[in-house]
């Protein structure tokens, strides 16, 4: 069956590292066979903000507005606006979903956090029940793939920026393992503008060189859900806790147990 590919991207210029990188991927799928669309969220001028314009028709509490609830009553009732739905369906259809940017303040740009607050709904992507290894995309793999203003060294464990690896925590575990994606390891250009003509060539020709075999990658690991307690504020299970009591490095950068952090966690599969 063909792989269907959904790259949200976002970056001003067409002449950019970012949209080398999205061409490539671009070319390299398609080669292979998949279907790849593209959400040009500047192109599409797509709204960031998350706001009651998002829904059509008549709010069932609008002094006390509260965004979740409301947008997943008008997604139950096919009254989301237009380029919310349209980005839900690519989605929906999508196997793998690469999030192409540079990286903004350590994080993604606003229009790509405006995509995951207003796209990512309650009820279409999660919910108390569907979340984590439990979550509704489950059956998906996503990626970030991203340019950095600063080079690796700035970056590590000793850097000036911090571990990298703590950086992307939030972003791969509390946006895209919280909907239960399988989250491949990202794929960073470190410093694009910082480093020669030649160089970015040699960058770009390694990212085709993975993009041949990304759709069999191993995900990052992610602890499971049923190593929490729910009766006991998903807590950690005495037992699990107990397993892990003489390793050297926690869990994961997040549920680290007081450990050092293990090493390239967010970085790289079967770490």
């Amino acid at each position: 069956m063909t792989k269907k590919v959904l790259i949200v991207y976002a970056h001003q210029s067409a002449c950019s590292f970012s949209a080398a990188a999205k061409d490539a991927a671009m070319e390299a799928l398609t080669a292979q066979g998949c279907t790849v669309e593209v959400s040009d969220l500047y192109a599409l001028k797509f709204k960031a903000t998350a706001t009651a314009e998002d829904i059509i028709g008549e709010i069932k509490n609008a002094e006390h507005f509260r965004y979740a609830e409301e947008t997943k009553l008008a997604w139950e009732a096919g009254k989301l606006s237009a380029d919310i739905t349209e980005e839900q369906r690519k989605l929906t259809e999508a196997d793998l979903i690469i999030f192409q940017f540079p990286m903004y303040w350590f994080t993604v740009p606003a229009i790509m956090k405006g995509w995951f607050d207003r796209v990512l709904t309650l009820g279409f992507a999660y919910s108390q029940e569907k979340r984590y290894t439990e979550g509704i995309f489950k059956d998906k793999k996503a990626m970030l793939s991203f340019t950095t203003g600063s080079h690796e060294s700035m970056f590590s464990a000793n850097g000036i920026n911090g571990d990298m690896n703590v950086t992307l925590w939030p972003l791969q575990n509390g946006i895209m393992h919280y909907c239960g994606f399988q989250v491949l390891a990202p794929q960073i250009f470190w410093a694009p503008s910082h480093i020669p003509t030649e160089a970015r060539s040699t960058v770009l020709k390694a990212w085709r060189t993975r993009l041949q075999g990304l759709l069999g990658e191993k995900p990052l690991s992610f602890t499971p859900m049923d190593c929490f307690d729910r009766e006991k504020g998903f807590q950690l299970k005495p037992e699990v806790h107990e397993k892990h009591a003489g390793k050297e490095f926690g869990l994961t950068v997040g549920i680290h147990l007081g450990k050092a952090l293990p090493p390239n966690n967010q970085m790289k599969a079967g770490v």
